[in-house]
């Protein structure tokens, strides 16, 4: 692969490596973002995704070539992060501090934050401005959390395992409220997560991770038409597994499900009933092994 940095990538990463002890955390990783899109870094725990989105936000020195927003991370983090926002958890705000010290504290830290615009979405919540954090629900932390980030014009918004320790009423808010009210085209959105089914319908573009390598680089509409589940009687089972599905998992009463990676709908239709699969099944197959 070409190791130029495309001037409309918003990230580009060519032979990432990042060793602890005796662990890749990131082993020859290499993976493109283009601007205005929704980008899900996929992986099991320890797979890496931290460890790339530190790289990103120039938090860690590591060995090979990254581009974000057209600089190096190492050398020029300072402007770098003029036009990044980075999220980490959004339910640990300091429980001691107050709705309008957490306002004037990102006011303070982040050049791009607009206060009136972090206002007037509070406006519309039952947050007051002198309530501690400790005071609140999750529910108003996370209305809190998204006020700070909406408030931030960055280029790009950097999302950790954003809604650990929300129930799914929040998590599904949290996101529903970041699709609607903070992402347009000049934006772009990277989130890491291991809870697949939660982001993939805001999703534009998916990365599979798994020991510090990328396993899967595809467009959410690439998906659709490279993979196909199939599921099988057991009298077409040979038949089918000839074809080399990727996975393959058992049901009740002889049939088996089978996932085929590049196989035509069309071609896998004569062994049983076919559909796109989401991509938890495909999170699933793809990291079989990973967990053992």
């Amino acid at each position: 692969m070409s190791t130029e940095h495309p001037t409309d990538l918003v990230v580009s990463a060519r032979g990432l490596r990042k060793a602890y002890r005796n662990t890749l955390a990131l082993d020859d990783t290499r993976f493109d973002i283009p601007a205005g899109r929704i980008v899900g870094l996929i992986g099991p725990n320890g797979a890496g995704k931290t460890t790339a989105l530190k790289a990103m936000l120039g938090l860690i020195p590591f060995e090979g070539e990254l581009k974000v927003l057209g600089r190096d991370p190492r050398s020029e983090r300072d402007a770098l992060m003029n036009d990044v926002c980075f999220i980490a958890d959004v339910a640990v705000l300091p429980r001691w501090i107050r709705v309008r010290e957490a306002i004037e504290f990102v006011a303070g830290v982040h050049p791009r934050f607009d206060r009136a615009r972090c206002e007037r979405f509070l406006a519309n919540t039952q947050l007051k401005p002198n309530s501690r954090v400790r005071e609140l629900s999750k529910g108003m932390i996370v209305q809190l959390h998204l006020a700070l980030v909406m408030a931030i014009d960055a280029r790009l918004l950097v999302l950790d395992e954003p809604t650990l320790g929300l129930d799914i009423l929040y998590r599904k808010q949290f996101y529903q409220r970041l699709l609607e009210d903070y992402f347009d085209e000049q934006k772009t959105i990277v989130i890491t997560t291991h809870q697949v089914e939660e982001i993939e319908h805001i999703l534009t573009d998916v990365l599979f991770i798994r020991s510090g390598r990328i396993v899967l680089d595809a467009t959410m509409d690439e998906l659709g038409g490279r993979f196909t589940e199939v599921l099988v009687n057991a009298d077409q089972a040979d038949a089918a597994r000839a074809l080399g599905p990727i996975d393959e998992r058992g049901l009740p009463f002889g049939k088996t499900v089978m996932l085929f990676d590049g196989v035509s709908a069309t071609a896998l239709s004569s062994f049983g009933e076919t559909r796109n699969p989401g991509l938890a099944d495909l999170f699933v197959a793809t990291m079989k092994g990973t967990y053992a």
